[in-house]
Formats: C-alpha cells, structure tokens, sequence
C-alpha cells in the first residue's frame, strides 16, 4: 500500500470486531452497527466521507451502486485506492448486509448542500487564487474538518485542532513530501482549536480545559492518552476556544477572550493574555484589553510577542478596526472595552477613558477583517524579502454588507515597525462566493507554507521556484 499513515487506518478498520453468525445478522440493525465497526472509521459515520469518498447520491467512480456491484467492491477492494478486501475478514451474508446498506442509502434523494459542505466537498480551481510571482498554491491535506491551529514537528508532522469537529488531527508527510496523510490523533474533544508543542508533548486547548500528549510524534496513530493540566481558566462559550503557543521563556502562552460583544470583565480572567509553566503552575496575567486573539507569535529574533485582536461589532460597516498588537513587556492594556482599533472610544464604556492611555495597535488590519493565526516566515525557500515578516490569516467578515478579509496578508517589518501590510494570498472570496476561510498559517521544514481553512476543511501548501 503505498501511504503508511493510511495503511494503518485501514488495517485498524479491518481489525474492528466484526459481528459474526448468520444468526445474528438477520436482526434489525445488523448492517449499520457492520458499517459502524468496519467502514465508518473511512468513509464517516453517515456516509458522507472521511478517508474514504462519500457513498451517498454522487458520481461513483467503480460503477453504479447496485447490489451486485457493491458485493464485488467490497468483497474485492479497490486496491488503487488504498481500499482492502473485505474478503474473508468478513462473510458473504456480512458483506450482502453492507451491500444493501450503501445501495439504500445511495438510492436516497440528493440533499441539497449548504454552501460549506459544498465547499468540502469541492476544490475550488487552484488558479482563482492569487498570489505573488514565483509562488504557487496546491492542496496539502484534504478532508480536514473544521482545520483551524496548526503546529508543525521537527519531524516534519503537521498537528492541526479542529473547532466543532472536535478533532486533533496529525498530517503526515507522503514520500514525495507534496502532500500529507490525514490521521486523528484524538476525538470528541470541546472546540480543540489551539496546539502547540513544548518538550516533545502536544498541549492541546479546550474551551473548558488544556490537554497534553506526550511523546506525540511516537504515538499519533495509537489514539493516544493524554493528561489534563492543573489550570483553571474560564469556559464561557463565546469567545471561549483558546488558542495556546509555547513562548521562548518555556512557558505555555493562553488567551481568555471577552464573553460578549463588548462587556466590561476588567476584574474578571476574561479580555487577557496568560502565561503558566508547562504543567499549569503558577499561571499569571501577561496582557489585558484584548477582546479576542485567536493569533499570536513570537518575533524569530525579537523573541516579542505579537498578536492580532478581534474588533467589536454593531458600529456599522467601516469601524472599529480589527488590531495588530506588540506586547514587548508584560502588564500592558490594550485597550478592550474603553477603546477599539487605538482610536475609536467605545459609545457604552469609555465614559471618563481615553484612548491615549492604551497601547495602540501597531497595525489596523481593517473592520470586521477576523484576523486569525499569526506567523512570522522562518524558512529559506521564499526570498530574503519575505522572511522574519508577518503572515495573518484573515477569516472573513460575516456581519459586513460587504464582505472584507478572506485571505493572507503580507506585513511586511523593518526594526520590528510595520512597513506595509500587502495580499499575499486572495481568492478565498471570489465575487461574493466564499470558498475558503483561512484561520492558520506556519512553515513546513522545506521553507514551504501552510494555511489552514476550516470552511473547506483543508490545508493548503504554498511554494516558491521563482528567481
């Protein structure tokens, strides 16, 4: 079989206890708990794709989904396609029950997608999206659901936390290094959308807690165990996914984000930054007045924190600015709820404030923009100008009549003060179809980029041959 990562699912698929005896298998319910036991863990547990394609109404590519033909796929596999043979591991009157199945749920009548599962399930024409010259763009992983955080290994594997897929993935490396294996690493977790990796453990972030998984590159394909770590941090819904990012202090940095819209949660955890060892101890505030982070990095030279903030809503179309933000020390206010963007006074909560008495934003990335992840370029494929730069991932706006954001930006540094802030990747918008929202960006070992999308459930990988 020609990629490990997946050879591996499949056989732990065809290693799942079968239910056996003819007997047995004339019950009612004996066909879905087969395909829950043997097929699920390829092709999702209601059909609609995982490793494995979908097998509802669709275009089938081994001939229609009649019984006779279904037996024979699954009795004989699709070898080209990584898919086993199901023959002997299960019997004939097993595999007649999965035939009927598949052939039954195939017959039912298309339901019409919402425009994100469409996205899902379609790749949207690599060409509409635009980019610098010399840089191209391809797909790195597909079948991502929900891709939010990314962290990459030394080894080269790409950790990725997911958001209400509730998964943790790890994207191995194919031979030819183009493309990755997708396999889960954990599931049934809470919006695990932060990842980092400190001391060869992959800390994972929860709304309600934070996880470690130790040894992670030794052990993502057992779905392995994990502690919890001893910290106490809220688990308000909104704005309550935390992203996390091992400092260079060794520290574990988390954001709590405001529980509303724009609240005043001053002497509450709410609105900050924190920073704790790596096992939860002595957790302390390291910024306040940040409404929303859901990005931040330390500069590769600097070893400065920066971080983009979400702005508020409700103030119409072109205010308040969403943020850049450095915060060389601890113990700086940013700002959040008395002003927005270093400039706009808040209407309900900056009675007797001023905006001079926050840190300003060292950029404005645009209203209602959702600047996500943050990374600065390390890696040595990309020309010297776009190294030790900014990379944001903009999600997008959604309360905007006119939609803002959905790409990559470029913001481009000299003595760490921001130069210009330029598209790097546009196209995730084209007219006023989204295909794709970005929320992560980091650098694989090669010097080539990635970029998360979890509308599209993908990561793309972005490479350089230009002179």
């Amino acid at each position: 079989m020609k990629h490990p990562a997946l050879r591996a699912a499949l056989m732990a698929c065809l290693a799942a206890t079968s239910l056996a005896g003819h007997a047995a298998e004339a019950k009612p319910g004996v066909a879905e708990k087969l395909y829950q036991a043997n097929c699920a863990a390829c092709h999702g547990v209601k059909m609609e794709g995982a490793v494995g394609p979908s097998l509802g109404d669709h275009a089938w590519l081994h001939g229609a989904p009649t019984r006779a033909n279904l037996i024979k796929i699954i009795s004989k596999g699709v070898p080209e396609k990584d898919m086993p043979a199901w023959s002997p591991a299960l019997n004939a009157t097993q595999i007649s029950l999965l035939a009927d199945l598949i052939a039954a749920n195939a017959a039912k009548p298309a339901v019409a997608l919402t425009p994100e599962a469409k996205a899902q399930q379609t790749v949207p024409d690599l060409n509409g999206f635009k980019l610098p010259k010399g840089f191209h763009i391809s797909v790195y992983a597909n079948q991502v659901s929900a891709a939010r955080g990314m962290v990459v290994s030394d080894s080269g594997v790409v950790y990725v936390g997911s958001g209400k897929a509730g998964k943790v993935y790890a994207l191995v490396p194919r031979a030819d290094k183009q493309t990755a294996d997708v396999v889960t690493v954990a599931e049934g977790l809470e919006h695990p959308i932060g990842v980092t990796l400190l001391n060869g453990a992959l800390y994972v972030g929860e709304i309600s807690r934070v996880i470690r998984f130790d040894n992670i590159d030794k052990r993502y394909t057992q779905k392995p165990s994990y502690e919890v770590v001893k910290v106490s941090l809220p688990n308000d819904k909104w704005h309550g996914e935390k992203v996390i990012k091992a400092g260079p202090d060794g520290k574990l940095y988390i954001p709590v984000g405001a529980p509303c819209n724009v609240c005043d949660v001053e002497d509450t955890k709410s609105a900050k930054i924190y920073r704790m060892n790596a096992d939860g101890s002595q957790l302390e505030e390291y910024a306040r007045g940040v409404r929303n982070t859901v990005g931040f990095a330390f500069h590769p030279a600097t070893k400065v924190l920066w971080f983009t903030d979400n702005g508020r809503d409700e103030m119409g179309d072109n205010t308040p600015s969403c943020e850049l933000n450095v915060a060389p020390k601890a113990g700086l206010h940013f700002g959040f709820p008395y002003c927005h963007g270093g400039v706009v006074p808040d209407p309900d909560f900056a009675q007797g404030r001023s905006c001079d008495e926050f840190e300003p934003p060292v950029a404005k990335l645009g209203p209602h923009v959702a600047p996500l992840g943050l990374s600065f370029y390390t890696g040595k494929q990309f020309p010297e100008a776009y190294r030790n730069n900014v990379y944001i991932a903009e999600h997008g706006s959604w309360n905007r009549s006119t939609k803002s954001g959905y790409s990559v930006r470029l913001i481009t540094l000299y003595n760490s003060k921001v130069v210009t802030d330029t598209a790097f990747i546009d196209g995730f918008l084209r007219g006023e179809e989204v295909v794709g929202r970005p929320v992560d960006v980091a650098t694989l070992p090669d010097g080539s980029m990635i970029v998360s999308d979890d509308y599209g459930g993908r990561v793309y990988r972005v490479t350089y041959d230009g002179k």
